[in-house]
C-alpha cells in the first residue's frame, strides 16, 4: 500500500478509466429526470486558460457530478466560440492563418481542461467555425430575414478605427472598443440590423420567471429602458409643422421653458430657411455626429447646444412661446429624438437652464411646502402641481392620467412607451465570420421596385430589402473561401469584398448577375443558439430534434461571466424567444437558472494579464500538487460569485488535507460491528455518525446552492473527526469518500476502486442523511415571568418538566425577577419555553 498519493500516476490512470468505460457520455430521452448544466463556452484565445478562467468549469463540473449520483440524467457538454475579432486579431498578430491558430489553440484548451478531469461529454463538442456547425446559424438568420427582422441599414454607427470593424453598443465599454480599448468613432456604413427592439417587451417582461441573480435581472432591465409617458406635439409658431416629444413626467409641462432637439432631428433641415443661425446651427450637428451616443450623454460631460433663432414652439398646455435648442445629449435613436425641458425639475435642464440664461417654472412642490430652493437643485420627486392652470392641486400621479386624457382629446398627443435598447447592429467588415447568406441582385431589385413580379415570389425580406435574395436552405451552409490575405481593409468592406471569384454568382431567383454579401457576422451570432446544438449534435437534417429539444430544453443551470448580462444573454434570449415563434422550440427562455462567478485575481490583486506578468497556468499547479488540489483550491478559495485574490500558500493547505484523506484510509476496517478489530466506544461512534449526517445534509445543501467553500469546510471538520477515532467503518469512510469526490475525483475513484469497487463512485447513489440522527440534542428555552422574556438557557431535550423547573428557579436572572413572590403559575411548552406567573 502506497504511503502518499501519487497524483502524477493515479490521475492519468484514472481519466484513462473514465474515459475507456464512458462515465460521463450523455443518454438522450432517459426515464430519468434530467439536469441540463451548461458553461458559457470560451473563445480559445492563444495564451490558454488561466487559474481564472476554470474556476467555473470546475464549479459546474462538482454540481453536474452531484446530480449525476443523485440519479439524474446529466448533460454537461463543452465547445468553442471561435469566430470573430478574438481569434482574428490573434492571428494577424501571430501571422497565422485564424482557421489554424483557433485549431491549434482548440487542441491547447482541451489538453487544460483534459488535464483538470472535468467531466465533459465530448461526443457533443461543438465549434462555431465548424461549417456543419454555422449552416444553422445561417438558417436562423434566413429565418429572421424571410420574417422582416433582418433589415439594410445605413446610419452611421460605431467604427473602431484599430479592429476596423462596426461595433454593436454592447460591444462598448464607454467611449472605447471592448476588445482593444481604442476610441470609437461615429462612421456611415451600410450593415445589417436585427430588429431585437421588436422582442423589448417580451425580453422585459419574462424575466419574471428567471431564476438570476437580482443584479444581473436588473442590469438587463436597465439596457432594455423602458419608459413610458406621452408623446406631445408642440407646434412650431407660424408653421404646419410640429415637433413630437416624448416624456416621462408630463405632469411637469406648465413648467417646460424650452426644447431640445437631437442635432439629426429632421425639422432642422425641413426649416433650413426659417433657422437664422443656420450655419452655426450645421457646425454643431457635424460635431456632434463624430461622437458615440455614449460619449454625448455622458453625465460628467459639461452640456453644451446651439438655439434655433428664428423658430419658436408653442406649448398645447399654455400655449406659451418657448425657444429651440439642439444638444447633443439628446439621441436621435431614442424615442422621438426631442425633448421638453423644465429646468425646476430635472437637474440636467436646469443646468443647461443656468448656462443659456433660461427662465425656471416650478411647478411641482412636496406636499405641504409652499416652495422650493429650485435655483441650486432641481425638485425631481413627485409631488403637488402648482401654476398648471386646472390641474392645480392635484398630484402627479393624477395629474399624468388627466393630462394624458387632455392630450388625447385635443388630438395633439397620446399614451407612449419607448425603449432604451437599439435594434442590433449584425454586420462585421472583417474576414473571420459566418458569412451572411444573402446576394444582390440588380434585376430583382428592379422588378420590385416596378412590381413587376409573381405574388409569393419574393420573401416579407427581399420586399423590404429590395434586391437582396436569399440563399436556399439547400446550397447552405455558405462556406468561408480559403485565402491568403483576410486582414481588415479599414474602408469600410470586408476582405472578402476583393475575391472576385467567390463575390460575384448567379442570382438564385433570376439567374441573372448577383454578388454576395461581403460582410460578416459578430462574434455573438455562434453563441446565441450553441446549447441547442449540444442537444443534437450530429443532426445534418434539422437544426434539432423536436424530442430531444422537448426533453433537455431548458438548460438547468447556466455558469458563466457577469460581462456578458448586456451581451451574449440578451442576444441568446431574443434567438430563442424568435425560434419559439417559429415553432423550432418548446420554451420560450433558454437559461431557467444563471449563476455569475466571481474573478479570480492574481496575488496582487490586479486582474490577471499578460501584459502584467501575473498569468497563473493550471498546468503548472497541476504539475506539482495535482488536479484534486487545484480543483478543491478553486473551490475553497471564497465564495463563488465573489472575486478573490489567488495565494499561493493556500493551495499547500488543500493538498495536505487531501494527503490526510489518503492516510485515513488505512484506518478503514469492514464492520464495525463483527469486527474485533473496532476500538472505538459506543459514545464516539454514535458522536461521529450524527456528525456524518449532519454534514451529508450540509454538503448538499451547499453544493446545491454553489456554497463550495463552506462544503468544503465541513469536509474538513469532518476527516479531522475520524483522525481522533481508533478506526472507521468501511460504510462511513465510503460515505466521506462519495460527498468528496466531486470535489477531488481522481483520488476518491482511485481509493475507491482499490476497495475492490468495480463501477465508478460518480456512477454510485448520492449519500442520503438520517434526519432523527440530525435533531439536536439541546434547543434554546425561553424563559419568561408573566409573558415578558427575561432569560434565555440552552437545555438538553432529554431533561423533563420538573428538572427543568429546578434549573430555571435556581438562576440569577429568575430569583432577581420573582423577589420572594408567590409562584401562581408555571406553564411549559416542550422544547420551547417556560412561563413563571407571579
Amino acid at each position: 500500500m502506497e504511503d502518499q498519493y501519487n497524483f502524477k500516476k493515479h490521475e492519468r490512470e484514472i481519466q484513462n478509466f473514465w474515459e475507456e468505460n464512458n462515465i460521463f457520455k450523455t443518454k438522450d430521452l432517459s426515464k430519468k429526470p434530467k439536469n441540463y448544466v451548461l458553461d458559457m463556452f470560451p473563445y480559445p484565445s492563444g495564451s490558454g486558460l488561466h487559474v481564472g478562467h476554470i474556476r467555473g468549469y470546475i464549479a459546474t463540473d462538482v454540481f453536474s457530478r452531484m446530480k449525476l449520483m443523485q440519479g439524474y440524467n446529466v448533460l454537461h457538454p463543452m465547445g468553442w466560440d471561435a469566430f470573430g475579432l478574438p481569434a482574428e486579431n490573434y492571428a494577424i498578430k501571430n501571422k497565422i492563418h485564424p482557421e489554424i491558430a483557433v485549431r491549434e489553440n482548440i487542441k491547447n484548451f482541451k489538453k487544460q481542461i483534459n488535464k483538470i478531469g472535468l467531466n465533459y461529454d465530448w461526443s457533443r463538442e461543438i465549434n462555431t467555425t465548424d461549417p456543419d456547425y454555422y449552416k444553422w446559424t445561417q438558417w436562423i438568420f434566413l429565418k429572421m430575414f424571410e420574417s422582416g427582422l433582418a433589415f439594410e441599414s445605413f446610419e452611421p454607427i460605431n467604427w473602431c478605427p484599430s479592429c476596423k470593424t462596426g461595433l454593436a453598443n454592447e460591444d462598448l465599454e464607454g467611449s472605447k472598443c471592448e476588445r482593444c480599448g481604442s476610441i470609437v468613432e461615429k462612421k456611415s456604413l451600410r450593415q445589417w440590423v436585427l430588429k431585437i427592439t421588436k422582442y423589448a417587451e417580451r425580453l422585459l417582461s419574462d424575466l419574471k420567471y428567471l431564476d438570476w441573480e437580482d443584479f444581473i435581472i436588473e442590469q438587463q432591465k436597465n439596457w432594455i429602458g423602458k419608459s413610458e409617458g406621452a408623446k406631445i406635439k408642440f407646434q412650431i409658431k407660424d408653421s404646419p409643422l410640429y415637433i413630437e416629444v416624448f416624456t416621462t413626467r408630463i405632469d411637469t409641462i406648465f413648467g417646460c421653458t424650452y426644447l431640445v432637439l437631437a442635432p439629426e432631428h429632421q425639422i432642422i433641415e425641413k426649416c433650413r430657411s426659417e433657422i437664422e443661425n443656420f450655419e452655426e446651427v450645421e457646425k454643431y450637428v457635424r460635431i456632434s455626429q463624430q461622437k458615440t451616443d455614449l460619449e454625448r450623454i455622458a453625465k460628467v460631460k459639461e452640456k453644451t447646444g446651439v438655439e434655433l433663432k428664428g423658430l419658436k414652439a408653442i406649448n398645447p398646455f399654455n400655449k406659451e412661446e418657448i425657444p429651440i435648442f439642439i444638444a447633443d445629449y439628446v439621441l436621435k435613436t431614442y424615442a422621438t429624438g426631442a425633448i421638453m425641458a423644465v429646468p425646476a425639475h430635472d437637474q440636467r435642464d436646469l443646468d443647461f437652464a443656468k448656462k443659456y440664461n433660461l427662465p425656471i417654472k416650478e411647478v411641482v412642490i412636496k406636499p405641504g411646502n409652499k416652495k422650493s430652493n429650485i435655483t441650486l437643485n432641481a425638485f425631481e420627486e413627485d409631488g403637488i402641481l402648482i401654476n398648471s392652470g386646472q390641474f392645480t392641486g392635484l398630484t402627479s400621479k393624477k395629474a399624468r392620467e388627466l393630462m394624458t386624457k387632455w392630450l388625447k382629446e385635443k388630438k395633439c398627443g397620446k399614451k407612449a412607451v419607448y425603449y432604451k435598447m437599439r435594434d442590433w447592429v449584425f454586420s462585421r467588415q472583417r474576414y473571420w465570420g459566418e458569412p451572411i447568406p444573402l446576394v444582390f441582385c440588380e434585376n430583382c431589385k428592379k422588378r420590385i421596385e416596378e412590381k413587376k413580379y409573381k405574388k409569393g415570389e419574393f420573401t416579407k425580406g427581399e420586399l423590404l430589402n429590395p434586391g437582396w435574395i436569399q440563399i436556399p436552405e439547400k446550397d447552405l451552409p455558405l462556406k468561408l473561401p480559403n485565402v491568403k490575405y483576410y486582414e481588415p481593409t479599414g474602408t469600410g468592406e470586408s476582405p472578402l469584398a476583393n475575391i472576385k471569384n467567390w463575390v460575384f454568382t448567379k442570382c438564385p431567383k433570376c439567374n441573372g448577375k448577383a454578388r454576395r454579401e461581403t460582410n460578416t457576422m459578430p462574434q455573438w451570432a455562434g453563441s446565441c443558439w450553441y446549447f441547442l446544438r449540444y442537444i443534437d449534435p450530429k443532426n445534418k437534417k434539422n437544426f434539432v430534434s423536436k424530442n430531444k429539444e422537448k426533453y433537455w430544453m431548458p438548460v438547468d443551470l447556466y455558469v458563466g461571466g457577469a460581462e456578458h448580462a448586456t451581451r451574449h444573454l440578451i442576444y441568446a434570449r431574443f434567438w430563442h424567444k424568435f425560434l419559439y415563434d417559429i415553432g423550432v422550440v418548446s420554451t420560450k427562455e433558454p437559461f431557467k437558472k444563471l449563476i455569475h462567478v466571481g474573478i479570480i485575481l492574481a496575488h496582487d490583486g490586479k486582474k490577471m494579464s499578460k501584459r502584467w506578468g501575473n498569468v497563473i497556468n493550471p498546468n503548472d499547479i497541476i504539475e506539482r500538487y495535482g488536479a484534486d488540489a487545484l480543483r478543491l483550491y478553486e473551490m475553497f478559495i471564497g465564495p463563488f460569485t465573489e472575486s478573490i485574490s489567488w495565494d499561493p500558500k493556500g493551495i499547500i493547505g488543500v493538498k495536505r488535507f487531501l494527503d490526510k484523506v489518503w492516510k485515513l484510509k488505512e484506518m478503514v476496517i469492514k464492520d464495525a460491528n463483527k469486527n474485533s478489530k473496532n476500538k472505538n466506544s459506543k459514545k464516539s461512534q454514535e458522536d461521529f455518525k450524527k456528525l456524518l449526517h449532519k454534514i451529508i445534509k450540509k454538503v448538499s445543501e451547499d453544493i446545491e446552492n454553489f456554497k463550495f467553500n463552506t462544503a468544503i469546510s465541513q469536509l474538513m471538520v469532518l476527516a479531522n473527526e475520524m483522525e481522533k477515532l481508533e478506526n472507521i467503518t468501511e460504510d462511513e469512510f465510503c460515505i466521506f469518500l462519495k460527498l468528496l469526490s466531486p470535489f477531488a475525483p481522481h483520488m476518491c475513484e482511485k481509493i475507491w476502486l482499490d476497495f475492490g469497487n468495480k463501477k465508478s463512485i460518480h456512477l454510485e447513489k448520492w449519500p442520503q442523511y438520517n434526519s432523527k440522527l440530525i435533531q439536536e440534542d439541546v434547543f434554546n428555552l425561553v424563559i419568561q415571568i408573566n409573558g415578558k422574556v427575561r432569560d434565555i438557557i440552552e437545555m438538553q431535550k432529554s431533561k423533563n418538566q420538573k428538572e427543568i423547573e429546578k434549573i430555571v428557579f435556581k438562576r440569577e436572572k429568575v430569583k432577581k425577577w420573582i423577589k420572594g413572590q408567590k409562584v401562581k403559575k408555571i406553564i411549559y411548552i416542550k422544547n420551547r419555553l417556560i412561563n413563571i406567573i407571579i
